[in-house]
This record gives structure tokens, C-alpha cells and sequence, in this order.
């Protein structure tokens, strides 16, 4: 069984490889319900019993899928902060997914909009309680002038949480988010039981170092970290070509290229090079790579067991592709 690790002062316990389902809601491309049902049984096999999802995530899809595979002892988060309104405009890619349901993205992070998310979300995972809620995509990255606006109505949302948290509704709250700043700024605000960190605590980007882990640490918030590959640049054993859901930058690619050389000359894949850095810093829990397919879950398996030797650390830091301050594995 994969360990498990306390997620900072919330009282659970994740283990330190979980199932994220954006995947699932078939982004990017389509994925067959059977092959969502043999992913969920895969992962759950393995021990990925802490699954990570969202409305968002083909506008209720990956909700659906996940809800009807799920055991008792599942730990479920998802996401508040996008209400799903109906349309009738269902065809090609919509937000990076290719889903069927009727439905369409609304942001809402008021009081009334949380409460109703979370409704929602019980029905369609089939559940009569969710362990952890995270207000989805705040910050300026998503919101850019309207950053203030949304973080005023946030703080109603925050109150609802606080609602659902004190009634045991849920066990924790917190935010997921692929930007460091808006974290602490929540931070100083209110606090957070957790933050799900996606893309910026990997191999190529140590950012979250300078201020937010070192935060976390000493408030007792616990950290999960998505977007281990940074959008499957790292995910293969060479550089793949998308970094943080785009086309990557050359300064990027050559990053990536030249980490790469160095997993090579150690005969270490790259992915499993990925993958095992997030979890070397102590305040991360748990790690949520995103899958679709069960042969898929087989090679995150493999890639959190492959044996790293020492030296790979050490001549990543020595090239500086590697902040001398990150802690590595082992």
C-alpha cells in the first residue's frame, strides 16, 4: 500500500499518491466511460485511495465517473467557486474539454454560490459527505482586473465554508490554485486548511520555495501538489512539448532538455524524476497527477517506485537546474 501522510493540523491522513480527475472529464480529449471505470478501479488497486476532482472538470463528468466507482474509505476533494449553468451549445472543445454535458461554467464565489456548488457536487459524486472543498482558480491568473472584485465575493464563500466545516459537512477547506501569490495573500486574510499547488513545485519551476511552502510550514497548512508534469512537459522519459496548458517557451524546453540529459546519463526516466521531487519537501501530503487510463495509473506507479540514486539530485543542484535549497528524495 502506497504511505500515507497528515495533511497539516486537519486530522486526515492522505496517501502520498492520489487520482486527480481532470482527465477524466475528458480534457483535451475524449476518454470512454469504460476506460474512466478501469482507471478508478486501477488507481483504487494500487492504493490512490485520495481522488482530486471539480465541477469544472467536463462540466460535472468527472463527478459523475468518479461517484460510481467510489468505496466507502475514498477521500474526495472537489471545488467550489463555478457554478454549472444549462446551454444547448455542447459540440467540439469548451474550456480545453470535450464533454457532452448540457452544462456551462458560471464563476460564483458568494455564500449562496458555494453552498450550491457543494450541493450539487454531492449529488452527482452520489455521496452524502465530501471531505474536502477547495475554492477552484482564484487569483489574479484567472481573473486578472476582476481579481479584487472576485476576491470581495470570495469572502462570503469563505464564510460558507466555514459553515460546512463547523457543522462536519466537511473535515477541511482550502483553495486550489496554479499561482503561488494569491495563496499568501488568502494566508494573511483567513486561514486555510490546505492549498492544492498545481504547477509551481516541480522540476522546472521551485517557485513556491521562496515564500508560500515556507508559509505553509509554519501555519500548519497542508500543501497537495498537482501538476506534477507542469501539463506533460515532464511526463515522458524526454521532454514533452506543453507547459502549463500552452505551447512551451523555448527557455522552457531548454530546461526541460537539459534535466532530461541528466535523468539520461543516471538511467532515470524523467517522469519518475518528476514525480518523486514533489514529495520530498515535508509540508506536501500528497502528490495528484492527472490519469485516463489504467495503463496509465500502472506507470505512475512505477515511476513513484523507481529507484533515484543520490547523484541525480546532486548534479541537477551542480548544473543549476535545481535550487541548491529544495530538499530532494532519500
Amino acid at each position: 500500500m502506497i504511505p500515507t501522510r497528515r495533511l497539516g493540523t486537519t486530522g486526515l491522513a492522505l496517501p502520498e499518491l492520489g487520482l486527480g480527475t481532470a482527465p477524466l472529464g475528458n480534457l483535451y480529449r475524449e476518454v470512454t466511460d469504460v476506460d474512466a471505470a478501469t482507471t478508478i478501479s486501477a488507481a483504487l488497486a494500487g492504493g490512490m485511495r485520495y481522488a482530486d476532482t471539480a465541477p469544472y472538470y467536463g462540466f460535472g463528468l468527472a463527478e459523475k465517473r468518479l461517484g460510481a466507482g467510489l468505496p466507502e474509505d475514498m477521500i474526495v476533494s472537489t471545488k467550489v467557486g463555478r457554478l454549472l449553468e444549462p446551454t444547448t451549445a455542447v459540440s467540439g472543445e469548451r474550456h480545453g474539454f470535450r464533454s457532452p454535458e448540457p452544462f456551462e461554467p458560471v464563476y460564483d464565489y458568494s455564500y449562496d454560490g458555494v453552498l450550491r456548488s457543494h450541493e450539487a457536487s454531492l449529488a452527482r459524486l452520489g455521496l452524502d459527505r465530501i471531505d474536502i472543498l477547495l475554492v477552484h482558480d482564484i487569483g489574479r491568473l484567472t481573473h486578472g482586473a476582476c481579481h479584487a472584485e472576485r476576491m470581495t465575493e470570495l469572502a462570503g464563500g469563505l464564510r460558507a465554508l466555514e459553515r460546512l466545516r463547523g457543522g462536519g459537512a466537511i473535515s477541511a477547506f482550502g483553495i486550489g490554485v496554479n499561482e503561488c501569490a494569491v495563496a499568501l495573500e488568502l494566508l494573511d486574510r483567513n486561514p486555510l486548511d490546505l492549498i492544492l499547488l498545481a504547477g509551481r513545485y516541480t522540476l522546472l519551476d521551485q517557485s513556491a520555495l521562496d515564500a508560500l511552502l515556507p508559509r505553509c510550514a509554519a501555519l500548519g497548512t497542508g500543501v497537495v501538489i498537482g501538476g506534477p508534469y507542469n501539463s506533460g512537459i515532464l511526463a515522458g522519459q524526454g521532454p514533452g512539448d506543453h507547459y502549463d496548458y500552452q505551447a512551451a517557451p523555448a527557455p522552457i524546453l531548454q530546461k526541460a532538455r537539459a534535466i532530461a540529459a541528466v535523468c539520461a546519463r543516471q538511467s532515470v526516466a524523467l517522469g519518475a524524476a518528476a514525480l518523486q521531487f514533489t514529495l520530498a519537501h515535508p509540508v506536501v501530503a500528497s502528490v495528484v497527477p492527472g490519469l485516463a487510463r489504467p495503463a496509465e495509473v500502472a506507470e505512475t506507479l512505477a515511476r513513484y517506485a523507481a529507484p533515484i540514486p543520490a547523484q541525480l539530485w546532486a548534479e541537477l543542484k551542480q548544473e543549476g537546474l535545481l535550487r541548491a535549497d529544495a530538499p530532494v528524495p532519500g
